[in-house]
């Protein structure tokens, strides 16, 4: 097989995976003819995937071919798609070929599970290993690792890689078993705990020499100390599937909540389940609605940026399910109107920060804005802010919302009805 036609095999292959996003990198570039390739600044030319995200990595699989049968995955063993291999000799240099184009930044290698989860998992290592130390390749490297290769592997591939990423698949230990059930829930825990750890270490490490170096600093004309080594800087991340099972939205965010506290991942990314060829009778005929997806990354931002718990942004009204209609956080102030208003020049960032249409930054320039003047309507109009969406729930030194907040039809001026978009 050409090698073209692996590349369009294992290119499709890898569009399910949706957590290749290239943040978190340590800063690298190769100015003075050192190396190729660089972490710093935009993507140099950017694709799109179908649902409109941007992607600038070289984004495939090593191998589609699989011995697991998970039910979700086009990629299973007894699925009947065609099957392509990459060499580890042709994925580095279809890595270098990509990158002297100006085509991509970085890459995101994963991988169907051949002979044993080492073996692909030393495949997988390999390429990086190739690339940092053959090519002295500085780009971005996003490896997906298999929880049940060996620690050692697992630790060779975070001093090469500048992120892991161990799908979770689905919300539930239940959903996997019943799903996937040559996976392992508590494999899958126990090597995200492992890296963890292994994060942790690392980051501590470079601390401490910083910290060293600081005081040792009249010294260090003359004395130079090797870094410490980095490991995955960028974190680990994971995906969920969404939809595959009943599981409903309040659970997806408490398992979301829970590897962020425990693990400390850097990012949980949710994939709406997609229909494939030859499902199996366990699956649903139909794919979830997309804006489901796109309300779940809403509510995992509240959690990690606006001070929300999982347990309060899904409205007990809703059973157990996020408004698709409205966003998570203008569905909670609607359903907690005794919060509001919010009087701008004396909320505590806390309750500012729930305030909807306020984003971080927006929040930051009035807290910054109010130390030297009280704040008025005007001001908010030149941060630019929805205002149709922010003034009910606020209030200023010349501005009341009166009644506003009383209103039995306030969602439904908040909400726009849906449009039917035209095909031409």
């Amino acid at each position: 097989m050409s090698l073209q036609s692996k590349l369009a095999i294992l290119a499709d292959a890898a569009k399910y995976d949706a957590s290749c996003a290239s943040s978190g990198a340590a800063p690298r570039n190769s100015l003075g003819g050192r190396g190729m390739g660089s972490t710093e600044g935009m993507g140099i030319c950017h694709s799109y995937a179908p649902d409109g995200r941007c992607i600038s990595l070289l984004k495939i699989l090593l191998t589609n071919f699989c011995q697991y049968d998970c039910l979700y995955c086009v990629n299973r063993v007894t699925s009947n798609v065609p099957r392509a291999r990459f060499t580890v000799d042709e994925v580095v240099q279809l890595t270098l070929d990509f990158y002297r184009r100006n085509c991509i930044e970085g890459l995101f290698l994963s991988s169907g599970i051949i002979q044993s989860p080492d073996y692909t998992m030393e495949q997988v290592v390999e390429v990086a290993r190739v690339l940092r130390e053959e090519h002295d390749f500085r780009g971005y490297i996003h490896l997906k690792t298999i929880p049940d290769a060996s620690p050692e592997l697992m630790q060779r591939a975070g001093r090469y890689a500048d992120r892991l990423s161990i799908n979770i698949e689905l919300p539930t230990a239940e959903s996997l078993t019943a799903l996937a059930p040559e996976k392992d829930s508590g494999a899958i825990d126990r090597s995200m705990a492992r890296m963890a750890v292994h994060i942790g270490e690392s980051r501590a490490a470079r601390k401490e020499q910083a910290a060293q170096a600081i005081v040792s600093m009249p010294q260090s004309r003359t004395t130079r100390r090797a870094s410490a080594p980095l490991f995955a800087p960028g974190g680990q991340s994971t995906q969920m599937i969404v939809g595959a099972d009943a599981t409903d939205d309040r659970t997806i965010l408490a398992t979301s909540a829970r590897l962020y506290g425990v693990h400390r991942l850097r990012r949980v990314y949710y994939s709406a389940f997609s229909p494939i060829p030859d499902a199996a009778r366990a699956l649903p005929l139909a794919a979830p609605p997309t804006v489901r997806e796109h309300r779940l990354y809403q509510a995992d931002w509240l959690m990690r940026f606006y001070g929300f718990t999982h347990d309060e942004i899904v409205p007990p009204a809703q059973v157990g399910m996020l408004a698709l209609d409205m966003d998570p956080k203008l569905a909670w102030a609607l359903a907690h109107r005794e919060r509001f208003p919010v009087n701008l020049n004396t909320a505590p960032r806390e309750l500012l920060l729930r305030v909807p249409g306020f984003g971080v930054q927006t929040v930051d320039r009035l807290l910054a804005a109010r130390r030297v003047r009280r704040l008025r309507h005007a001001d908010l109009a030149r941060l630019h802010v929805p205002l149709k969406k922010v003034l009910p729930f606020v209030e200023a030194a010349d501005y009341r919302p009166g009644r506003a907040l009383e209103a039995a039809d306030l969602a439904a001026q908040l909400t726009p009805p849906p449009v039917q978009r035209s095909l031409f």
